[in-house]
């Protein structure tokens, strides 16, 4: 069944569709589930990834979102109504989709990361305009722009192809004039003596200098790549540990953008991007005040640990040998740790939780390992509380605010009930204890275990 992409215009000669939004649920209790099958068929008719419609659940539903773009399968944690999510759906499409002028849905988002917007173009009506930037969809956006096509180590096939065909073009260029004085000797083998002084000139300028340094600069680390890859994976890692070392010594208010990048994309030429959050602990997080750190360098963490919880897993590992390091300072603050990491979202929720579940001694002593684990218990305990909570969040509204409204329809109590409930009368309206009573008391008590949470 196909849909009016713009569900407000009812005309059934509308030629923008795209499929109705289905929806399983998989799984039970914390494990509960809901699968988007149709996920990638729905963003091609919207003409965006189909990870921004994913995230865009998770963002409004505030739930964690799951992608497998090769296995083409999108889940948002919780159980969802397909409706509900339909429904949700026209909020995307309201505010990344369809032009602001005209309402056509055949626009196009350009990432603009120096000025740190998202622009859209109508094709239709060509009128320009900037998406909503404090919609937290926005800032996925701006980390995964796209129209940026990237290979695996994250550099733009674009402009892999333009240096391509420069260096082509310069290589026939230089065969070219090899060929001219191997016949000619030289200028004397043309009549046009100072043509050939002007093409055959070697360019001594500083830029000339320095370009032609980087071009060798990068074909001595194509040969030494192919060493590094020979090594064992210990020693892999050790000279990705000095070459983090390096790049971070100048890092102190955080590293920026491209060397961060540039640190991802040494991790994946060494092929240890998985257990590079190691790493990342030891040099970045050698400090007592552990969490000031973590936001600091959220956007290096991230990098590695997005939507990868074998990372992740890797990432506890390192806090474990951390607080080792540092253990009469760190432990009293796991917790404190263990939030900064979840709030930040470096760290999903189900990976903390099945973390939590077996006390393992493959990075610390078992010893140390249980204290760790003690420590982390009430803030893991909140975190399995509040995806309980959150499952009947919506009735529990509900059956709250039906309860206030209904209180005035209650049947005033006669003078005779008063007297036998014992309760003094004040200003006409006090009665006995009631339910409400009984609510109020469990609010607060609920507002003090929040309290107990947040201090952690």
């Amino acid at each position: 069944m196909s849909l009016n992409v713009n569900r407000s215009i009812q005309d059934a000669f509308y030629r923008y569709k795209m499929p109705k939004l289905q929806a399983k649920v998989e799984g039970k209790g914390n494990g509960v589930k809901t699968v988007i099958p149709n996920m990638v068929d729905i963003a091609r008719a919207l003409g965006r990834p189909p990870t921004y419609c994913c995230k865009y659940f998770g963002c409004e539903l505030g739930a964690q979102t799951q992608f497998n773009v090769k296995d083409e399968r999108y889940i948002v944690n919780g159980a969802h109504d397909a409706a509900k999510l339909q429904d949700m759906l026209d909020g995307f499409i309201k505010k990344f989709v369809l032009c602001e002028k005209c309402e056509n849905p055949e626009t196009v988002l350009k990432v603009l990361p120096k000025r740190g917007i998202i622009n859209s173009s109508c094709k239709a009506c060509g009128h320009n305009f900037v998406v909503d930037m404090r919609h937290k969809l926005s800032t996925f956006i701006l980390r995964n722009p796209p129209e940026q096509d990237l290979d695996k180590a994250g550099t733009s096939l674009t402009k892999k192809q333009d240096k391509k065909s420069v260096r082509k073009e310069n290589e026939a260029n230089n065969k070219d004039k090899d060929e001219c004085d191997g016949f000619g000797g030289g200028s004397n083998g043309n009549a046009n003596g100072d043509d050939d002084d002007e093409e055959w000139s070697t360019d001594v300028t500083a830029e000339a200098i320095k370009e032609r340094m980087k071009d060798l600069s990068s074909g001595v680390k194509g040969l030494a790549m192919d060493d590094d890859m020979e090594k064992p994976e210990s020693e892999r890692i050790n000279i990705f540990h000095a070459f983090l070392s390096i790049k971070s010594n100048d890092g102190k208010d955080g590293l920026d953008v491209p060397t961060i990048k540039e640190i991802h994309a040494e991790a994946e030429r060494l092929e240890v991007t998985n257990k590079a959050p190691l790493v990342l602990c030891e040099v970045l997080l050698n400090t007592e005040e552990v969490a000031k750190k973590i936001k600091m360098h959220k956007i290096m963490f991230l990098k590695f640990t997005n939507e990868n919880q074998k990372a992740q897993k890797y990432l506890l590992g390192g806090i474990e040998k951390l607080i080792e390091m540092k253990r009469d300072a760190l432990l009293p603050k796991v917790a404190v740790i263990f939030k900064t990491l979840y709030d930040e979202d470096i760290l999903d929720e189900e990976v903390i939780i099945e973390w939590h579940k077996k006390v393992s001694k493959k990075y610390v002593p078992k010893e140390l390992a249980e204290k760790i684990h003690k420590n982390a218990a009430p803030f893991v305990t909140w975190l399995q509380e509040a995806d309980e909570e959150s499952e009947s969040d919506s009735d529990t509204e509900i059956d709250f605010n039906d309860r206030v409204r209904g209180e005035g329809l209650v049947a005033a109590p006669t003078n005779a009930a008063k007297a036998k409930s014992g309760s003094p009368e004040k200003n006409g309206k006090e009665d006995s204890p009631s339910k409400s009573d009984d609510a109020a008391a469990a609010a607060a008590k609920d507002e003090e275990d929040d309290v107990d949470i947040d201090d952690i």
